[in-house]
C-alpha cells in the first residue's frame, strides 16, 4: 500500500511525497532511512486509486506505445546515455499520460537503487514477464542494448500481426452488425406498415408471411426486452470468458472454428516460437524461459502444452516429445524442435518456424478476405430474398390481381 507523507531533510526543508510500504510503521522507518523526518504520514486514499485504476483503463498503453518507447530507449542507450537520462528523455516523447506516469515511477525506483527489471516487474499491466526476464538477462550479461532491440522487434511483430488479423476481421464484423441493426429497425419501423397493406386489402396471408408479422409485432411490442437479453448476453459472455474456465472454454472454441481456427493456431506457434527463441537467446534458461512464454502465448490450451514441456525438461526429457503427442502443434513444429535439441541450435530451429508460420499467417489473412466478401454477399442476399418473399411478392400479387 501506499502512504502520502510530508516530511523534513537535513536541511529543514520540507518535502511531499508517497512511499510504497507494508504498513504505516514500515513507512516511517523508509522515510528515516532516506533520511527524512515525517511530521504527516497517512495512508493514501482509496478513492485516489479507483480513480487512477480508471483512467487507466481509459488511457491504456497500447503495443504501438510500447515498441515506441524500447526503440527510442534502446537507440539511446546504444549512444552511451545513462538509463535514468535515456527514460527521462522518451518520457518527454510520450503522449500518453498514465505512461508518462508510469515511466517517472520507474525513474524514481531506479534512483532509489533498483534495477530496471525489479522497476519494470511493479508495473505487470504494461510490462509483461517476458519483457521483464529479457531485461534482466540483459543486465546481468551486459547486453541490455541488444535485449531492449529484442523487445522492440517482438513487440514490433506482435503489433503487426495483431493488426493483420483485426483488419482482416473488421470488415465482416462491421457488415454483419449494421445488417442486424438494420434488420432489427427495418421489422419494427417498415415491415409493420408493409404487412398493414396486406391486412388491410383482406387479401390471404401466406404462412411464411404470417411469420414475419408475427415477428414483427414481437419486435415491435417487446424491443426494450429484446434489447435486454442480446445486451445482457454480451455482458454475460464477457464477464464468463474472464474467468478461467470461461477464457478455457473459448479458446478451445476458437481453435475448432473452420479457418479461424487454423490461423489461431498459426498465431499461437509465431508467438510461440518467436519468444521462446528471444529469451533462449537472451541467456534465459530453458525451464523458466518456457514457463515466461506459457504466459504470453495468450491461450491456455498451448499454454497447458508449453508448461508440460517445461516439466519435461526438468525430468531430463525434451520439449519435442510432449509437442509430438499434441493435436494442436503440427508435426513440422515437433521435428523441427527435435533437430534443434539434437543439434544444439534451437534458436535457429524456432527462427525457421516463426518465419515459415508468419507467412502462413500472411497467407491465410489476404486469403480470408478474399472468402468473406462472397460469403457475406451470400448472408445479406438471403436476407433481402426472405422479406421480398415474404411481404413485397404478396402485395404484388394483390396489385396484379386488383388490374
Amino acid at each position: 500500500m501506499k502512504f502520502v507523507f510530508e516530511a523534513k531533510d537535513q536541511t529543514g526543508k520540507v518535502k511531499k511525497g508517497k512511499v510504497e510500504a507494508a504498513n504505516k510503521e514500515a513507512a516511517i522507518e523508509a522515510l528515516h532511512q532516506n533520511n527524512l523526518t515525517p511530521f504527516s504520514v497517512e495512508r493514501e486514499k482509496e478513492m485516489n486509486k479507483i480513480l487512477r485504476d480508471l483512467r487507466s483503463s481509459w488511457d491504456r498503453v497500447n503495443q504501438k506505445e510500447l515498441m515506441i518507447f524500447f526503440r527510442q530507449f534502446a537507440t539511446l542507450i546504444g549512444a552511451k546515455v545513462s538509463i535514468i537520462n535515456s527514460l527521462s528523455a522518451v518520457r518527454e516523447q510520450m503522449e500518453n499520460m498514465v505512461f508518462r506516469a508510469v515511466i517517472l515511477e520507474i525513474i524514481n525506483d531506479i534512483e532509489d537503487g533498483m534495477t530496471l527489471a525489479e522497476s519494470l516487474e511493479k508495473h505487470p499491466e504494461i510490462f509483461s514477464a517476458l519483457t521483464v526476464s529479457t531485461i534482466r538477462a540483459g543486465e546481468v550479461s551486459g547486453n541490455l542494448q541488444k535485449s531492449v532491440l529484442y523487445i522492440a522487434d517482438n513487440i514490433e511483430k506482435n503489433y503487426q500481426l495483431s493488426a493483420k488479423i483485426k483488419g482482416a476481421l473488421f470488415y465482416p464484423v462491421f457488415v454483419i452488425g449494421a445488417a442486424v441493426i438494420i434488420g432489427f429497425l427495418s421489422m419494427i419501423f417498415v415491415v409493420p406498415k408493409l404487412t398493414q397493406v396486406i391486412i388491410d386489402m383482406g387479401a390471404e396471408v401466406p404462412w411464411y408471411t404470417h411469420v414475419i408479422i408475427v415477428i414483427s409485432h414481437f419486435f415491435v411490442n417487446y424491443w426494450w426486452a429484446i434489447l435486454v437479453v442480446v445486451l445482457g448476453a454480451i455482458g454475460g459472455s464477457m464477464y464468463y470468458a474472464r474467468t478461467e474456465s470461461g477464457k478455457r472454454d473459448w479458446d478451445y472454441i476458437v481453435l475448432k472454428i473452420p479457418v479461424i481456427g487454423k490461423l489461431s493456431r498459426y498465431v499461437y506457434i509465431t508467438r510461440f516460437a518467436s519468444n521462446f527463441s528471444m529469451l533462449l537467446v537472451g541467456g534465459i534458461p530453458i525451464v523458466q524461459a518456457l514457463v515466461v512464454v506459457s504466459e504470453v502465448v495468450n491461450n491456455t490450451i498451448y499454454q497447458g502444452i508449453i508448461l508440460r514441456g517445461a516439466d519435461e525438461v526438468k525430468s531430463g526429457g525434451n520439449i519435442s516429445n510432449i509437442f509430438s503427442r499434441s493435436e494442436y502443434i503440427p508435426t513440422i513444429v515437433s521435428r523441427m524442435i527435435k533437430i534443434g535439441e539434437e543439434t544444439g541450435e534451437m534458436d535457429s530451429s524456432l527462427n525457421s518456424i516463426a518465419s515459415f508460420y508468419e507467412k502462413e499467417t500472411d497467407n491465410i489473412v489476404r486469403n480470408l478476405t478474399s472468402l468473406i466478401e462472397p460469403v457475406l454477399i451470400v448472408f445479406l442476399g438471403i436476407g433481402v430474398a426472405i422479406l421480398v418473399f415474404a411481404i413485397l411478392l404478396p402485395i404484388y400479387n394483390i396489385t396484379g390481381n386488383i388490374k
